[in-house]
């Protein structure tokens, strides 16, 4: 329900704003707190009663088979409280009616004095706690340590989002300003954080750069005053770019010549305004700086995905900061700082790209962001994900052209596959051609080639972890030994790893830690942070998102687990 806590997309930062008071005469007063607090009260008792039926019930919301692990490590076990938030958030997520009215639902109870610090404190100690690492970078470094004692890195993300009404250019210009400079500061201090992390664990004291395994991951709408600024861009960019051969579908394909508008005034009639583009150019030089800083400390930078409506604006600062902070270098001239040329720290790439699966662009955007990047001269990084907006793109484009509407797509097929089956064929499409080029680089780079591929897979499907381990071990850049694990050399485990979210599909990500050997991890999970009062909407709005990730039995699964767990430990 909350889980739209998960990866935040396209809302833009959150400010703490003030509780609200009901001040009028006291009869209206005490009629409009009693009719709220009906409400409150009414819905406290909906989650209540729906955690009860999900323990009465059989099957509930398509429950899948119980997926048992694949090993079992030695790790250690988790807490029984932890099992049973676990089992209270999972069945709460195990009923659609209730994840599709969450956001409505917190809305309408934060907005009660009383009941609001109530609804906080019950989604600190289940939601926010199953799905974000703390309020702050540094109250996530404990999970961190939990998790490389596991072998498993993380993918940190400053997870505040922009309130709509300022997405929609309502809110007051002051409060815009501190929000979007409050974000850009924020991130500068998590890549401090994910830096000091590494650099304790590091063998060389900070200054050997492999095994780097705490990444951050950005999203741009939340670095803007307007996120209304980013859609105008993309608008003039699918006006104004040229056609490339094949053709892309929408949103398109970027090109080095995006940014040619920031250095002239637009012209009239563009979509763009002189403000928009003032913006463009701070956000450009924001960017530049946390890539810069990200590259003195040895962190890469991860672009998240957004909606539609804005993608053909963030490909084009992706592109731009590929091509400047990925630019290949010889093995004798370190990535991050001057090394000797014993030093392997120079591994690419510094920035990753989100390419998204649901999206039928997707094949061919990828063949050609490959050609493009050899040719270029710069390595590329690759967050190859399923995608999460699939129900809102498809209703995007049924209003498109409508006022407020959020597709800007001139095709008239939507940009999504119609069917799952189809994004599912596209992701392992997509993943084996990354791991053929990544195979051609590595023999490329055991001649004295500069790395020029890296990926993260972004998955909670075993079927498509099951495929790339599968063709990590045909291709020859893992072997299995004796009981089956698959051995990765460090030129491998540089190049390519699989995450998953926090506080989700845990039993898959400790699978894939069984079933692989490495000196530095292989599986991240991508953790949020930020204060309760900021990522409460996030928390909400992600609850829609993120049925693809629970969708088809996919809470239900989970909430299996943990009850089965809990059972055992009980009654053994």
């Amino acid at each position: 329900m909350f889980l739209r806590f998960v990866c935040g997309r396209h809302a833009k930062p959150i400010v703490s704003y003030p509780v609200r008071t009901i001040v009028s005469s006291r009869s209206a007063s005490a009629r409009k707190t009693w009719g709220l607090a009906r409400i409150g009260l009414t819905t406290g008792a909906a989650l209540t009663t729906s955690v009860l039926l999900v323990n009465a019930l059989s099957t509930i919301h398509a429950d899948a088979e119980h997926l048992e692990y694949k090993t079992q490590s030695e790790r250690p076990s988790t807490p029984l409280s932890a099992l049973l938030r676990s089992y209270v958030v999972y069945s709460l997520c195990s009923i659609p009616a209730l994840v599709d009215w969450s956001p409505a639902i917190l809305s309408t109870v934060s907005a009660i004095p009383g009941l609001k610090q109530i609804t906080e404190a019950i989604v600190r100690v289940t939601f926010f706690d199953q799905f974000v690492g703390g309020d702050t970078a540094e109250d996530a470094v404990p999970l961190l340590e939990q998790l490389r004692a596991e072998n498993k890195g993380c993918l940190f993300a400053y997870s505040v989002e922009v309130d709509e009404g300022e997405a929609a250019g309502k809110a007051k210009g002051s409060v815009k300003q501190s929000v979007h400079k409050q974000i850009v500061a924020e991130t500068l201090h998590c890549i401090d954080v994910a830096a000091d992390f590494e650099d304790k664990h590091s063998l060389g004291g900070g200054r050997d750069l492999r095994g780097r395994k705490t990444w951050v991951a950005i999203k741009l709408t939340a670095m803007l005053p307007h996120a209304q600024t980013l859609t105008n861009f993309s608008k003039f960019l699918l006006s104004t770019r040229p056609s490339v051969s094949p053709p892309v579908p929408f949103p398109g394909r970027p090109l080095v010549s995006d940014f040619g508008v920031l250095s002239a005034y637009p012209a009239s009639g563009s979509p763009l305004t002189e403000t928009d583009v003032a913006d463009l150019r701070e956000l450009r030089d924001d960017l530049r700086a946390i890539c810069q800083r990200a590259k003195e400390r040895g962190v890469r930078i991860i672009i998240d995905a957004e909606h539609r409506s804005v993608a053909p604006a963030i490909d084009a600062f992706a592109l731009s900061l590929q091509h400047e902070f990925n630019k290949l270098q010889s093995r004798s001239s370190s990535w991050f700082r001057s090394s000797s040329s014993s030093d392997t720290s120079t591994v690419q790439p510094l920035v990753y790209q989100t390419y998204q699966a649901y999206l039928r662009r997707t094949p061919e955007y990828l063949r050609q962001s490959l050609e493009a990047a050899r040719a270029d001269g710069y390595s590329l990084g690759v967050k190859l994900v399923r995608g999460a907006y699939h129900p809102h793109e498809l209703d995007s484009h049924a209003v498109r052209g409508a006022p407020n509407a959020l597709s800007i797509s001139p095709d008239p097929a939507p940009p999504v596959w119609a069917t799952k089956p189809e994004t599912d064929a596209c992701y392992n499409t997509c993943a084996a051609l990354v791991l053929a080029q990544i195979r051609a680089d590595i023999g490329r780079s055991r001649t004295g080639a500069t790395p020029s591929v890296g990926v993260l897979f972004g998955t909670h499907n075993w079927e498509s972890c099951d495929m790339i381990l599968e063709q990590l071990r045909m291709l020859g850049m893992a072997r299995a030994d004796e009981d089956g694990a698959l051995w990765m050399p460090e030129d491998v485990t540089e190049r390519v790893a699989i995450g998953q979210l926090y506080g989700m599909s845990d039993a898959l990500t400790n699978s894939l830690v069984d079933r692989t050997r490495c000196t530095s991890p292989f599986v991240i999970k991508y953790i949020p942070y930020g204060r309760l009062a900021e990522v409460m909407p996030y928390l909400s709005r992600r609850a829609i998102e993120n049925k693809s990730v629970l969708g088809n039995g996919g809470a239900a699964d989970e909430r299996k687990r943990a009850g089965m767990e809990l059972w055992n430990r009980l009654f053994g």
